[in-house]
Parts: structure tokens; C-alpha cells; sequence
């Protein structure tokens, strides 16, 4: 992340503005039901960290549907994070150690964020909510409210890791003279959010990590207005699996109308073509024979029953995203034929989506990340073996016949795109990185897109910037890394469109339908946004798109 950019204001500003600096050093509190909340402020801002929003998910509810906290009664101690939620051990692969490391030392930086056990301390009683705004605000302010979702591929991750974003975003939405309120909450991943198999679509507790998000956003809505929020103003906003989180949690349901919120921004993810929950049932098995639950009876309530640090460790020794499967994750959404009745693609095929704003957008090479656990892939079979059996076992070799010249091994066809033959560091891994991008991220963006087109407002962008990385490019994460979009985020949170349209020297950002699907796209270099066509890879991600649908991971 970038160092927290500190808002510099006059002082005319500080004592004009009602969301100016607290100067004084009584921390502030906010009443809820009967309890005292107290928080603290820090840079010109009003922090409320680790607010219990449902009850620790520990014991008998541990792989259970989250339970709302009703009520709250004495005293509540807002001034540090809550604890993460069980975190995934992510190891880099075998193939990005020694000379590698070496090599692309960058790289090996990149990875190292994303793999490494945070110093943050991990527990199941982790499902709390946080909110930053900026200090001074009365509590009618009614200052529109952003909801972050935060990624890690449904494995790792908790909202604490954003705490700079968080307020920077704030200190610039004041600074543009649109504040925001910031709220972000810790959801379970992995395993205790994301549990699938028969057991556990007959106890009804599927996707238990995506209703903790839900009793979150209820949380929002019945208490927000408290720090000066609006709930009628609430705009949910994700990168990667949060991304993908907040567009599922527009199909939850069937896409019933909900006032949970109005609008949607979602950086590199879309509803992502997953199947149900009895395609888990590997991984569960494996959960139940490492914990000694083998000859239980009732194995659900035996994992629930389990010791915490052998759970843990069997968890661990499940594939996560740096392993050689890499996006055909392990522990991810899937329907459980209530929060999602169906795939979520056919769900939006079927117009079971809320009908909201929404921002939706990717960056160049998505792929890049997650195709350097597979640097052992180097032949044509090779390729060949890899895509059929970990993305499309069910698939055989007629149907996907097409896919091979689709995504051809000319490294001056794959991603990094538009690098020529630079960044092959094996004959097939850009061939790889291509297939992955497309098939997990730009081709959903557009499946999403073209389907509500004409039905809502829309719109979509591509960066290309770091596109001078080495072998990763435009690689997964890097517009949130240089907080691209931070501008936009505030104005659509605002008035539910990313424009500026005081500023005559920006490109107006179209809105995006299937007539004119236009890209607000981010050059390498560091010149100004311009517009165009989505009209790339039309035919393989067209391709793609009816090959997951008929096989959804």
C-alpha cells in the first residue's frame, strides 16, 4: 500500500468545514441501543474499529450462518481492530524460489504481500465491522457511505490490512469536497466461510462467509445514520474476491429488491462461474478424514467439534491460490440454492440481478499472478492437460478443441498482452496467463455487462498501467496498489456516476451498453485516460463464456 496521504487543509477550512479536524482530545463515541461506543481520532478522522456485528461464529456455530448481534448494552471499546478470521497458509510455489527470486526480486516483493502470516492476530470470533469518518460530523449529517469488501481469493484477507485506504479515502473524499463515510468488515474465508459438500447443503449453511457479509450490510443499514451516515446513500465496493463478493451479493437471493445499497464498484471481479455445493465434497472429505472424523456419524457436527489447531492445519494442507490448480480454487462461493439458487452466471443470464449503478472494470493481465505456480507447464500436451484437467474435467477433447487456437502458444499472443515475445519465461506460462484472466475475470466482466445492458446504468474501464512490470505486466491488483481510481470511487459514491464533469480536460467516462461498449482505459504511460472499444478477444472469451457455463468450476 501506499503511505496514507495526509489531507493539508488552511485554517479557514478547518474552522468552516462541519467534517473538519477534531482538535480536541476527548475521543469520540457514538450511542448504540444502550451501549457507549467509544472511538479515537487520528489525522482529522473519527475511527470505530472492531464493532461485533454477529455472534463468534465458535463451538455449535462454527460452519453455521452467521447471528446478528440485536442489541448492544454498556460499555463498547472501539479503538483497535478485531481479530482476523482464520487465514489460509499461502506458500510460494517451489518454482518462484531460488534463482527466481533472484531474478525478479519485484516480483518476489508482489507475492510476498499476498502470501506471507500477517502479525495480525487470527480467531473465529473475528466478525466485527469498522467505521472511519471524518471527525466533527453531527450524526444528521447524512454523508453517503462506502462498504469495502476486501480480497484474498476467498482464502485470506481481513479489513484491518486496509486501515491506510481507508482513511486516505475519506481525507480525499473531503478534500474533493464529497465526503464519504468508510465502513469495512472481517467475513469468514477459506474453509469456515466457505465449507461445500452434501453435508453441508443438507444443514443449509453453504456460503456462511457471503451472509457474514450480508449481516454486515444489515448492520450498516440499521446503524450508520448514528456516525452521520446515510443508509439510503450506501455504494459496496470490492477488488478480487471482494469484487466478485459484491456482485454476488447483487444476485443473492434470486436478485430480490433489497435497500441494502444503491451502488456497486467492483475492481477485477464479476460473477464468477462456479457450480453447487456437492463440488466441494472432495476437500470436505479430506477436512473429515485429517480431523479424525471419519467414523462419525454426523461429520458436520464433528468439524464443528473439532480441535481448532488441527482444522487449522488440515485447512492448510488444502490447495490455495498459489498452488498449481490457482483459480480453480478450493474454498470459494458456490450455489447452495438459497443466497445463490443457481450458478451465478445462469443467474444473470435468468435477470436475477439487482437493478443498481455499477462500476466494473479490470486491468490488463490479470492472469499473470496467478500462472507462475504453473511455470512447469511447457509443452503443447502440456497446456493441453493442465486446462482440461483442473479448469474443465468434465469437458472432453472435441469440445475444447477450439480452445487451443483460441489461446494459441505464440508468446506474442498471450499475456503480458502487447509485450511481443518479452516476458516468456516458459514456452507456455503466457498462453497460461492468458486463459486465466480471461476466463476467471475479463470474460465474466463482459457476460456481465452485455446482460444488463439497457436494463441499468453501466460502466467499465481497463488499465494498462505498469504494464512494464516485468512478466506480470498490468498484473491483478496493481489499480488498486497505485489507488487509480480513488477519484471516481468518491464521485460515484456521491451521485452514483465516477464523472468529474467540472473538469473540461478529462475524458468524459461513457456509460457502457452492448450498442457502444465503450472502455474508460488507463494508458501505461502516464498520460491521460481515453476511450475504447471492448471489443478485444471477442471470439475466444465468447468461447469461454458458454465452455463455464456448461462446466462451472
Amino acid at each position: 500500500m501506499k503511505p496514507i496521504f495526509l489531507l493539508l487543509v488552511s485554517a479557514s477550512l478547518i474552522f468552516a468545514s462541519p467534517w473538519s479536524r477534531d482538535l480536541s482530545s476527548s475521543p469520540p463515541t457514538v450511542t448504540l441501543d444502550s451501549a457507549t461506543l467509544t472511538g479515537l481520532n487520528e489525522n482529522g478522522l473519527s475511527k470505530f474499529l472492531g464493532i461485533p456485528f454477529a455472534q463468534p461464529p465458535v463451538g455449535n456455530l462454527r460452519f453455521s450462518l452467521p447471528q446478528a448481534v440485536t442489541s448492544y448494552n454498556g460499555s463498547l471499546n472501539g479503538t483497535s481492530y478485531g481479530a482476523s478470521c482464520p487465514q489460509q497458509a499461502v506458500k510460494f510455489p517451489v518454482s518462484l524460489s531460488g534463482d527466481f527470486r533472484l531474478a525478479y526480486p519485484l516480483i518476489h516483493r508482489i507475492l510476498s504481500n499476498s502470501s506471507n502470516t500477517t502479525t495480525i492476530p487470527e480467531s473465529e470470533d473475528c466478525l466485527t465491522i469498522n467505521v472511519i469518518k471524518p471527525a466533527n460530523v453531527s450524526a444528521d449529517a447524512k454523508l453517503p457511505v462506502l462498504v469495502w469488501i476486501f480480497g484474498g481469493g476467498f482464502e485470506r484477507g481481513n479489513a484491518e490490512g486496509y486501515d491506510e485506504q481507508g482513511m486516505r479515502l475519506v481525507n480525499r473524499s473531503i478534500e474533493l469536497g464529497e465526503p464519504v463515510i468508510y465502513a469495512a468488515m472481517n467475513y469468514r474465508v477459506s474453509a469456515f466461510g466457505f465449507l461445500a459438500s452434501q453435508e453441508v447443503q443438507q444443514a443449509g449453511v453453504g456460503n456462511a462467509g457471503l451472509v457474514d457479509q450480508r449481516v454486515a450490510l444489515q448492520w450498516v443499514q440499521k446503524y450508520i445514520n448514528l456516525f452521520g451516515g446515510d443508509n439510503t446513500k450506501v455504494t459496496l465496493w470490492g477488488q478480487s474476491a471482494g469484487a466478485i463478493s459484491v456482485s454476488l451479493q447483487m444476485l443473492a437471493y434470486g436478485g430480490n429488491s433489497s435497500d441494502l445499497f444503491r451502488g456497486a464498484f467492483m475492481q477485477s471481479g464479476s460473477p464468477i462461474p462456479i457450480g453447487n455445493l456437492t463440488g466441494g465434497q472432495a476437500y470436505y472429505d479430506s477436512l473429515v478424514d485429517q480431523t479424525n472424523c471419519t467414523t462419525s456419524n454426523d461429520t458436520l457436527s464433528c468439524l464443528r467439534q473439532a480441535p481448532y489447531d488441527a482444522l487449522k492445519a488440515a485447512v492448510d494442507n488444502t490447495p490455495n491460490y498459489f498452488n498449481y490448480t490457482a483459480l480453480a480454487l478450493a474454498w470459494s462461493p458456490r450455489a447452495d440454492g438459497v443466497f445463490l439458487q443457481d450458478n451465478p452466471q445462469r443467474l444473470v443470464e435468468q435477470g436475477k440481478v439487482m437493478n443498481i449503478s455499477l462500476v466494473s472494470g479490470d486491468v490488463d493481465d490479470e492472469g499473470t499472478l496467478f500462472s507462475l505456480s504453473s511455470l512447469n507447464v511447457t509443452t503443447e500436451a502440456e497446456f493441453r492437460e493442465y486446462i482440461s484437467t483442473t479448469f474443465v474435467p468434465g469437458a472432453n477433447q472435441s469440445t475444447l478443441e477450439p480452445l487451443w487456437s483460441y489461446y494459441p502458444s505464440d508468446p506474442s499472443d498471450g499475456s503480458p498482452f502487447n509485450t511481443s515475445d518479452f516476458n516468456a519465461i516458459t514456452r507456455q506460462y503466457k498462453r497460461v496467463s492468458a486463459f486465466q484472466g480471461d476466463v476467471v475475470f475479463e470474460a465474466p466482466r463482459r457476460f456481465f455487462l452485455e446482460n444488463l445492458s439497457g436494463k441499468q446504468k453501466l460502466w467499465s474501464y481497463l488499465s494498462r498501467k505498469l504494464k512494464f512490470t516485468p512478466v506480470i505486466g498490468s498484473f491483478h491488483g496493481s489499480d488498486l496498489a497505485i489507488n487509480l481510481l480513488d477519484d471516481y470511487l468518491v464521485r460515484f459514491t456521491n451521485s452514483l456516476d465516477p464523472n468529474n464533469y467540472t473538469n473540461t480536460s478529462i475524458v468524459v467516462w461513457p456509460e457502457y451498453t452492448t450498442a457502444s461498449p465503450q472502455l474508460y482505459t488507463f494508458p501505461r504511460r502516464d498520460v491521460p485516460p481515453n476511450i475504447t472499444m471492448d471489443d478485444y478477444r471477442l471470439e475466444p472469451m465468447r468461447f469461454l463464456m458458454n465452455l463455464s457455463l456448461a462446466y462451472p468450476l
